[in-house]
């Protein structure tokens, strides 16, 4: 299997910080690349058909999201999802379902986003502040918990 161009550069950030690329690490990047948004360890656990230990998987989980390889998402119920970094995977923003838990990724029209830019640059700028970067999150129900009757509420 060819080794991607996000493998690669996990590789590299590695190796800088002297760690090594074990295959469970591999594994769980390849994972990581497949997903439509951010997953947690018993996803991952799930998702690898249980190749890697679980343990391995959170211990995995915690060592690249120090060296900053991964982005954690706090969600429902202290539950905790992981994604790969902005740095790597390109900017983009989260649905997150208040019922389930689930978080999808979107990306939006690049003129949608520069208006997004200049809005996020605006407020930061009243405040005397230098805005480096944004995150966008719109948090409702997903379509599987809205057809299941959910309630989880609509306020914000």
């Amino acid at each position: 299997m060819a080794t991607s161009q996000i493998e690669q550069q996990v590789m590299l950030h590695l190796s800088s910080a002297e760690v090594r690329y074990t295959k469970g690490r591999r594994l769980l990047v390849q994972a990581l690349q497949r997903s439509d948004g951010p997953r947690s360890a018993r996803d991952l656990h799930k998702d690898l058909e249980e190749a890697v230990p679980l343990s391995s998987i959170y211990r995995t989980l915690t060592t690249m999201t120090d060296l900053g390889i991964l982005v954690p998402h706090h969600g429902t119920g202290g539950s905790i999802r992981y994604e790969l970094a902005e740095w790597l995977m390109g900017h983009h923003h989260h649905l997150t379902c208040r019922s389930c838990g689930t978080i999808d990724d979107i990306e939006l029209a690049k003129h949608t986003e520069s208006t997004i830019d200049a809005l996020v640059s605006a407020a930061a700028e009243e405040k005397g502040f230098i805005a480096a970067n944004h995150s966008f999150e719109i948090d409702g129900v997903c379509a599987s918990c809205a057809g299941a009757g959910s309630s989880a509420g609509s306020g914000g």
